[in-house]
């Protein structure tokens, strides 16, 4: 098979129709072998009754319906344990995504041998104040802190490799973050590409504000767990270890002055409340790391999601 394509959505049974037919329009104009997997990520509407309708009409379409919301990255996530096709693309179901994209980017990943392909949504039409702007301080700090030189990290529209779908496990909220988790996991090869980014048709953003403060904590969070999850230590134990050695030179500073000088009183001053709470704050931050080196592996369920029901997997 030559293409999966994986939509995630919550509550868009308005444009779900239209979507699938303008997909396989640009799949059979081009000859692809393809599949869609939508997943229903605990629509209150009647998405999943459409995605039913669909499957019927087109054998391509299939459907996973998740009991309760989730979130992205839980759809994605189950999204490519299920993929077949040679390769995978994620996109949106709001119709701001292009599928007239795809080819290009299906090309992309097979002739030029990208790893993973990512949308840059280079004109927008989003607010200025709410969208545009935050989400370019978003993009900017990402790049500064990931090294990847990608323009737009949170564009739905994104292309990849089979083997990377099968070889990353995305979760929590790090679907803005996958380029981040495919570097880390050895696929360094990721191109960019300018998309259309269309106006929304039908329905309301089910984004907020709340997204980019979440974002910049994830951003922290992947960082930390992308370099340091497998030895945690190195991290907690290098801090400590600074802490520890500071506090232990301010007591031994005023431990030699109290011995020359014996009326001074060292126990008043501040510096020695300073150096015993780096002393203690060392010890912590040690501990720390020897406890998390112990718990390094996750949670084995983390991933577990309920599912009410499958069609045509």
């Amino acid at each position: 098979m030559d293409i999966s394509i994986v939509i995630s959505l919550l509550n868009e049974d308005e444009s779900l129709p239209e979507l699938a037919k303008w997909i396989a329009k640009v799949m059979n104009d081009n000859n692809f072998t393809y599949e869609i997997i939508m997943i229903d990520d605990g629509s209150t509407d009647k998405s999943w009754d459409v995605i039913n309708k669909l499957s019927e009409e087109n054998s391509n379409i299939k459907g996973i319906k998740f009991r309760r919301n989730y979130g992205k990255s839980a759809a994605i996530h189950v999204g490519f344990q299920h993929v077949n096709g040679d390769v995978t693309i994620t996109m949106d179901a709001d119709l701001q995504d292009n599928p007239e994209e795809i080819p290009d980017l299906y090309k992309m990943v097979k002739q030029q041998g990208f790893d993973m392909v990512s949308g840059w949504k280079k004109k927008r039409y989003d607010p200025i104040l709410s969208k545009n702007l935050p989400s370019k301080l978003f993009n900017a700090t990402a790049r500064v802190v990931s090294g990847i030189k990608l323009h737009d990290f949170n564009c739905g529209l994104k292309a990849y490799d089979k083997k990377v779908v099968k070889g990353i496990e995305v979760y929590g909220e790090m679907h803005r973050y996958i380029p981040i988790l495919a570097k880390q996991a050895g696929y360094i090869n990721i191109g960019e590409k300018v998309v259309m980014h269309q106006e929304r048709k039908y329905g309301k953003s089910k984004f907020g504000m709340s997204r980019f403060v979440n974002g910049f904590l994830d951003l922290l969070s992947i960082t930390f767990i992308t370099r340091f999850a497998r030895r945690p230590m190195h991290f907690f134990g290098l801090w400590g270890s600074i802490s520890f050695m500071l506090g232990s030179l301010v007591l031994v500073y005023l431990s030699f002055t109290k011995l020359i000088y014996e009326q001074y009183n060292m126990t008043q001053r501040p510096l020695f409340f300073l150096g015993l709470l780096l002393i203690i704050f060392g010890t912590q931050m040690f501990v720390t790391g020897f406890l998390a080196d112990l718990v390094s592996r996750s949670s084995a369920d983390r991933n577990s999601y309920l599912i009410e029901e499958k069609m045509n997997i």
